[in-house]
Order: C-alpha cells, then sequence, then structure tokens
C-alpha cells in the first residue's frame, strides 16, 4: 500500500514538474492559449463534481462565472483596485450569491435543481446584459487591466505582458484548487457530503443537516467558478455578456460526465479531451456541439464510468480472454 501511494506521489511529482517546464517546449502563442483555456475547464469541471458529491447536479456554473468575471473587472476598472485583490473577491462575490440561491432552493431534488440553476445562469446575464450603466450592457467591459507584476525582490519578478506567465498563473490556481478540492472531498465534510447523495433521509435520521451540507457544496464550488471567471475576464481583458451563455454550462457538466463523474481525476480528463479535440483541426471548431455530443454519446454507450474508468476496463477484457484461451487448453 505504502508503495502504491509512493509510485503515485512520485507521478505526481513528476507530472507537476512535466507542466512547470511545458512552455520551455510549446513556444506558440496560440497553443499557450490553448494551455491556458485546458486550466481555466480543469478548474470549472472539478469545482462542479464537487457540487455533484451531493447528489445535485447545477448548471449555473457559466453564470458564476460572469459573476467572478464582472465583478473582478469592475473592481479594476472602476475602484482601481489590484487584480490580486479583485480576483479573490470576484470568487467570493459568486460563492455569496450561490449560498443566498441556494438557501431556498437547496430543498429541490434532481432535474428541478438543475433546472432552477439553468434559470439562474440565463437571469444572470440578462442583468448583465439589461444593466448597461453598470456592466456596459451587450458591449461589455473594455480594456480590463492585466495583473500587476508579481514581485518577490530577489527571487521573482513575473511581468504579465507575456502568454507563458498567464499560464505559470492558470497553472498555479488550478493546482491549488484541486488540491483545495481533495482535502475537502477526502475530510469529513466530503464524507458527509457522499453520505447526503447515497441517501439524504438516512443522513437526516442520523442528525445530519443535508440542506447546510449541500448549501456549502454549491458555495464553494461556485467560489472557484468566480476565481476562474475573474483571472477568464483580465486574461481577455474583455468580457461581455455573451462570454458567460448557458451553453458554457452545459459544455462543463460534459467535461464532468466525459471524464468520469464518479472519480476526482475525470473531470480533468474530460476537460483535457473536450478541449484539445476541438483544437486539432480548425474545420471542427465550427461544429463544436455535435462533436461534444458525438462524444457524449459514445461515453454513455461504451464507458458509463468515464474516460477515467478506460484503463480498468482494458485489464478487465484481458483478464477474460485469459481465462477464456487457459479454459480452452
Amino acid at each position: 500500500m505504502n508503495r502504491k501511494r509512493l509510485t503515485k506521489g512520485l507521478g505526481l511529482a513528476a507530472l507537476i514538474i512535466a507542466l512547470c517546464a511545458l512552455p520551455s517546449f510549446v513556444t506558440g502563442v496560440y497553443l499557450a492559449h490553448v494551455l491556458i483555456t485546458i486550466g481555466i475547464n480543469i478548474v470549472l469541471a472539478a469545482s462542479l463534481r464537487f457540487i455533484a458529491t451531493s447528489g445535485q447536479l447545477s448548471l449555473a456554473h457559466a453564470g458564476m462565472m460572469s459573476v467572478g468575471a464582472y465583478t473582478s473587472a469592475l473592481l479594476a476598472v472602476k475602484a482601481g483596485l489590484s487584480f490580486w485583490l479583485a480576483m479573490p473577491l470576484g470568487g467570493l462575490s459568486a460563492m455569496v450569491l450561490a449560498i443566498l440561491v441556494g438557501i431556498p432552493f437547496v430543498r429541490l431534488r434532481g432535474i428541478y435543481f438543475t433546472m432552477v440553476t439553468l434559470f439562474l445562469s440565463e437571469f444572470i446575464r440578462l442583468i448583465v446584459q439589461e444593466w448597461k450603466r453598470l456592466t456596459g450592457g451587450a458591449s461589455g467591459i473594455l480594456d480590463i487591466p492585466r495583473p500587476g507584476a508579481f514581485v518577490i525582490p530577489g527571487l521573482l519578478n513575473i511581468d504579465f505582458s507575456i502568454k507563458a506567465h498567464y499560464y505559470y498563473l492558470i497553472l498555479f490556481l488550478a493546482l491549488v484548487s484541486l488540491l483545495i478540492l481533495y482535502a475537502l472531498e477526502h475530510s469529513r465534510i466530503g464524507t458527509t457530503l457522499f453520505s447526503v447523495q447515497q441517501s439524504d433521509s438516512l443522513a437526516e435520521s442520523l442528525g445530519v443537516d443535508t440542506a447546510g451540507y449541500r448549501i456549502l457544496a454549491f458555495g464553494i464550488g461556485c467560489f472557484f467558478a468566480g476565481i476562474v471567471g475573474a483571472f477568464y475576464g483580465h486574461y481577455y481583458t474583455g468580457i461581455n455578456p455573451d462570454s458567460f451563455g448557458y451553453l458554457g454550462g452545459i459544455y462543463v457538466l460534459m467535461y464532468m460526465v466525459v471524464g468520469g463523474i464518479r472519480r476526482f481525476p475525470g473531470p480533468i480528463i474530460g476537460a483535457v479531451i473536450l478541449t484539445v479535440v476541438p483544437e486539432l483541426s480548425s474545420g471542427l471548431q465550427e461544429y463544436e456541439p455535435f462533436v461534444f455530443a458525438a462524444i457524449l454519446l459514445i461515453i454513455i454507450f461504451f464507458l458509463r464510468e468515464g474516460v477515467v474508468s478506460l484503463p480498468e476496463r482494458i485489464r478487465k477484457v484481458r483478464k477474460e480472454a485469459s481465462l477464456r484461451s487457459e479454459s480452452k487448453v
């Protein structure tokens, strides 16, 4: 068991080192942009899975992402606040809104909660579009300042006019986010959320505040959506309501399902695959929804546990094949 953990630890360390060294081998601006997009999608998918551990599926991630983006952008543009303060405040604003919405609606189950979150995402988009004096309406907010230089005297001086530095920032955000989400999932909170997912009535009979834990999961998941939303706005230096349409929330759900909802690495794998596949051919980008739908159907029919279960499935097939060959002998 210790050897297995050591192997996993060394493999994870090697992966992180490889990711840190990646900009040395990826020199193209476009490829750097794809890597940054992968980082954003990984955080979105992993945080959505955390909400799903409570037994609820949310389609509000695009809306919560826009809350974080607009909050951070407005604080930076109109209040002159630094990106390093505006970004976490963007995440907190999304978390507060999620908790306020979760209080009256968290007792809804299944498709009803999912539909409410979809309506919430569209409601946020409409408010942003109509509140022209504050948000700029359909034109959005332009000239959002880039992150200021990150300086540690004598050690580090990062200037965010360079694309690779955005890659390191989203890599840092993704690693910290995944570490926090993993720690929460394997803590008492995560264990309780899984028990609520399995049987909320049984959990309530044991004294668990199921509604409170669902609100907590929804709030935490939306916090990370707000954080990457803030990053998104400062990275692109411009946002508008169309940047956060309802289709974005559906895509995040697809990342999670395709990768595998039952295991922590699942959404990470799904986000990587569904971000990279449309980029392999410029002709596929126009048909992205159809490509995603085709991949999703393949997963549903052949890999219901997601792509993350593929190695286990291969081992099972090989074992069955070897048993058949031995029985013939």
